[in-house]
């Protein structure tokens, strides 16, 4: 027998509560209380036998074996991965809508060569697939496809199969027989996941699970959802740019200080090994309002172009407007620029943008900003062959950043004759014959040595 109960769940943690309220006391988040109908099983209590549980053992009895990954054909997603798919993992790959997480999943299956897939598709038919994925470079045999929604008819096809990896495309389409609430929905999402887990714990099946994203760009379902998986990997990009960023926020196999960078083109993902040089223009000609800084996203480093334009205040009130760059920090950065180097800013118009649809937080940027406004202001081209790597302080003063050696290598790897970079790092380690390192304190001395 089995009896229907209504539940109250949160969209954002998964909390359940017999009757609506307003805030969720697990999370504090508002208004995210729905209304779900779930079927419990009501088959009374069983006394569990001990003897067929696992057991506790001491750890040093516990015998660690290397773990066993699977190269997915793809560089750049093996690095991000720590090396490889470590089998019974389970990894989760969100992103915005059309960003290319279906064709990363399909372009990642069609390359593992000898190695069967099980590919779900809860969105698409077979005859889509098969079109999607005649243009991507690969061919696996071994590729099985499966238009289905229903999880446990699913997991007997997979048991039945037996793959050496299973995708779902996505996670929100499934649900299980177990539960009466509607796809998509919390507890769909958290009981599907949980069964997927499980199938690939006691199988050593790697699961790969695509996730939606909301329109506050996190994922879509309870945040359970996230800790129930190995890996999480996020996709970013804009609509209109071709690049894509593919960053590990959880990862029990790896580093989640790795970035990824694809080539959205006809033919799939293409990854891109070097993405300085794609991030950078070499103008024929010196433009005033252009710097080249030395950042790094993780533990990558590269170079990106920062473009400033400086112009009369128009309309009366001055604008501040950035796009690839925090906006508040800008206008912080120009108020330094105006106590501490006399540069009267008040009444000019300043638009900043970072070159390629990047989003950069690193605080090193600051150098490069400072001037690329100057150079703007000044009408004075900065030569082509300097890059910088700096923090600014309130006090003016140039800040040292963190792995100042791996920004001058980038620096040396691209041809630039001179990095300009803070006075006060200690214990570097220059390479011989690289770049000029010029040292500097205060923005008056940048001002001194760039525009004089």
């Amino acid at each position: 027998m089995s009896k229907t109960k209504t539940v109250f769940v949160c969209r954002n943690c998964g909390a359940e509560s017999p009757k609506w309220i307003g805030r969720c006391p697990s999370c504090h988040e508002w208004n995210t209380y729905i209304e779900e109908v779930v079927t419990r099983s009501t088959s009374g209590n069983q006394v569990s036998d001990l003897s067929k549980k696992s057991k506790p053992a001491l750890i040093a009895d516990i015998t660690a074996y290397p773990e066993k990954r699977i190269m997915t054909g793809t560089v750049e997603l093996d690095r991000l991965l720590g090396g490889g798919i470590v089998k019974g993992s389970v990894i989760l790959l969100g992103g915005e809508p059309g960003i290319g997480k279906s064709t990363l999943a399909l372009q990642m299956a069609m390359k593992l060569g000898n190695r069967s897939v099980l590919y779900i598709s809860g969105e698409e038919s077979e005859q889509q697939i098969k079109m999607r994925a005649e243009r991507l470079p690969g061919s696996n045999s071994l590729c099985y496809i499966l238009s289905e929604t229903d999880l446990d008819s699913i997991l007997n096809h997979a048991t039945a199969l037996n793959p050496d990896m299973i995708v779902i495309d996505s996670i929100q389409t499934l649900t299980t027989s177990q539960l009466e609430s509607a796809a998509g929905s919390v507890t769909q999402v958290r009981e599907c996941s949980a069964m997927l887990l499980k199938y690939a714990k006691s199988t050593g099946v790697p699961v790969v699970l695509i996730g939606h994203i909301t329109k506050d760009g996190t994922l879509a379902g309870p945040k359970v959802l996230e800790h129930i998986v190995d890996v999480v990997l996020l996709f970013e990009g804009d609509s209109n740019y071709i690049y894509r960023l593919l960053r590990p926020v959880k990862n029990r196999f790896g580093s989640t200080s790795e970035l990824g960078i694809f080539e959205m083109m006809e033919s799939g993902l293409r990854e891109v090994t070097n993405p300085s040089e794609l991030f950078i223009n070499r103008h024929d000609e010196l433009l005033s309002g252009i710097t080249i800084a030395a950042t790094i996203d993780g533990i990558r480093p590269f170079m990106i172009e920062t473009q400033s334009l400086v112009s009369t205040a128009v309309y009366g009130t001055p604008q501040r407007s950035s796009t690839g760059f925090d906006t508040r920090r800008l206008n912080m950065l120009l108020a330094v620029l105006e106590k501490r180097a006399g540069f009267r800013l008040g009444t000019r118009d300043v638009f900043l943008n970072i070159a390629g649809g990047l989003r950069v937080t690193d605080p090193a940027i600051d150098l490069a900003v400072i001037t690329a406004v100057l150079s703007s202001n000044l009408d004075i081209a900065v030569p082509g062959n300097i890059c910088f790597a700096g923090e600014v302080g309130l006090s003016g003063e140039i800040r040292p950043v963190p792995r100042i050696e791996q920004r001058i290598r980038e620096c040396e790897k691209l041809g630039f004759s001179k990095i300009v970079i803070s006075k006060y790092h200690r214990n570097m380690k220059t390479p011989d014959g690289g770049p000029e390192i010029s040292r500097i304190g205060k923005i008056e001395t940048l001002v001194k040595m760039i525009f004089s």
